[in-house]
């Protein structure tokens, strides 16, 4: 397997390493050649992790292209979350009270390269840190109140590893490099109750009032206890053998923190935070279903350095999408050349890199719900009125939205459903929502979504009570085979 260690200015990087040479983060995420590589293993020491930042997309798109990056944009959130730290900690009581035996200071810092601490008292415990956070370089945060706990863990910036470590570093990062491989253990659940995540409060749920209740008899006709849960009950996902989030999600939300508090506690989660955290990203979609062939609109991923080559290869009107933009807020069509610029520059200081598409006028986009691989609903979601969108602002600021229409997936053409499937099977297994254009005899797949809207009327009106039950039993064969032992995390 091929390694690469991508850093933001390879000429800075101060560790010498046996024959792995740094690779400049810009140049990985905009080289062709990179894409097409592969057995990849990504070693990836930008020095921040930030939420759309350079560091951050170098994680996504090398998940995107098939390479094994180290961190995962998985661990990137778990290493935010205080959640999953403490989850962490609970776990790892015993080896705390071994590594500091003695230790008579209440506050303790150690810096952990692939798994390893200068100090060898602690390796057990900085070896199940690593393997729960599997990152190059961290700093964990270690206090002591009636017993000792993992506080806080962060990225450590190799710029800031100690000169005395430094040769430390470079031996246990060469020896990571020749192949170790990490093993996580698996955990099983016993009871037989589902949690629906909703907001009673939000403006646009995926799912209605009407179609929550739905769900819940589904379930209860399968064996499940329900509650409808709130992101206060995130502390009681223990209780329960599945997460069904019906509440808009986005990775910087506590959406993606309870999916992945649910998933690290066991429990079959829809969608699951590795869903959520594809799906959420406009350019991770670009790149793995353009790298996969999938039809696209013709995509420019925009960064600071390349707005005027957009200008040169792109005729306008097109499409700026701000990467984790959703209900038609953060995408908008630009005409002119100085608006076109004046836009990406404010969306650039959001996101290092901004997705700009062609624009494809339609009179409707088709949305194809998938769930576990297979279609389960179609729709025809129409433009409203006088507008581009299929949601558009009246003159008082109220949503107004396009006519709809839903169809037997019987009567959709089979290059609509075959290129959904195909999308969303580079996702996962979980439920999406693909929406396409069609375009004569071919379709393009404009995104896919996590968490599609499922609302009673609307995506119910062809199967009924019959999707609710098909989406519940998705739940009982996946809670009934992790009982199991069969499905591991």
């Amino acid at each position: 397997m091929s390694i690469l260690v991508v850093i933001e200015n390879p000429e800075e990087f101060p560790l010498k390493l046996t024959g792995v040479e740094p690779v400049a983060a810009r140049q990985y995420l905009t080289d062709s050649s990179f894409a097409a590589m592969k057995g990849v293993k990504v070693f990836n020491i930008c020095r921040s992790y930030r939420y759309q930042s350079t560091g951050y997309y170098v994680s996504l798109l090398a998940e995107a292209r098939s390479h094994k990056s180290i961190p995962s944009t998985t661990t990137i959130q778990d290493i935010k979350s205080m959640g999953i730290i403490r989850l962490v900690s609970d776990s790892l009581e015993d080896q705390l009270r071994k590594a500091f035996n003695g230790v008579t200071e209440k506050k303790v810092s150690l810096n952990i390269y692939f798994g390893r601490t200068v100090d060898k008292r602690f390796d057990t415990l900085t070896n199940g840190i690593f393997k729960a956070f599997p990152a190059p370089f961290l700093q964990a945060d270690f206090t002591f109140t009636t017993q000792w706990h993992l506080q806080n863990i962060s990225p450590l910036s190799v710029r800031d590893i100690p000169e005395a470590d430094r040769l430390f570093a470079e031996s246990v990062a060469s020896a990571y490099f020749a192949g170790k491989k990490l093993v996580i253990p698996k955990r099983t659940v016993s009871r037989w109750d589902l949690a629906i995540l909703q907001n009673p409060s939000e403006k646009r749920p995926p799912s209605d009032t009407k179609a929550l209740k739905l769900f819940t008899k589904a379930a209860e006709s399968m064996g499940f206890g329900v509650e409808l849960i709130t992101k206060e009950d995130s502390n009681r996902l223990s209780e329960f053998d599945a997460l069904f989030i019906r509440e808009t999600t986005n990775v910087d939300h506590h959406t993606y923190r309870m999916a992945r508090k649910g998933a690290a506690e066991g429990l079959v989660v829809i969608d699951d935070p590795v869903s959520i955290l594809r799906c959420s990203n406009k350019v991770y979609l670009a790149e793995l279903l353009s790298r996969n062939r999938v039809p696209i609109p013709r995509t420019f991923v925009l960064h600071s350095k390349n707005i005027t080559q957009l200008l040169s290869e792109f005729s306008l009107p097109c499409i700026l999408k701000q990467p984790d933009s959703s209900f038609s807020q953060g995408v908008i069509m630009v005409k002119e050349r100085e608006r076109l610029i004046e836009e990406a520059k404010k969306m650039l200081k959001k996101s290092d890199l901004v997705i700009a598409q062609e624009f494809m006028p339609t009179d409707y986009d088709w949305r194809i719900g998938i769930l576990d691989g297979r279609p389960l609903f179609a729709c025809k979601y129409h433009m409203a009125k006088k507008h581009w969108q299929i949601i558009s602002k009246d003159k008082k600021g109220r949503d107004t939205y396009g006519k709809y229409e839903t169809f037997p997936i019987a009567h959709v053409p089979k290059v609509v459903i075959r290129t959904a499937i195909k999308g969303a099977r580079l996702i996962g297994n979980g439920l999406y929502g693909v929406d396409l254009k069609q375009l004569g005899k071919e379709a393009v797949i404009i995104e896919i979504n996590d968490n599609p809207n499922i609302d009673a009327g609307i995506e119910d009106a062809v199967l009924g009570e019959e999707l609710y039950l098909k989406v519940l039993d998705i739940f009982r064969s996946r809670v009934e085979e992790r009982t199991k032992g069969s499905i591991s995390r």
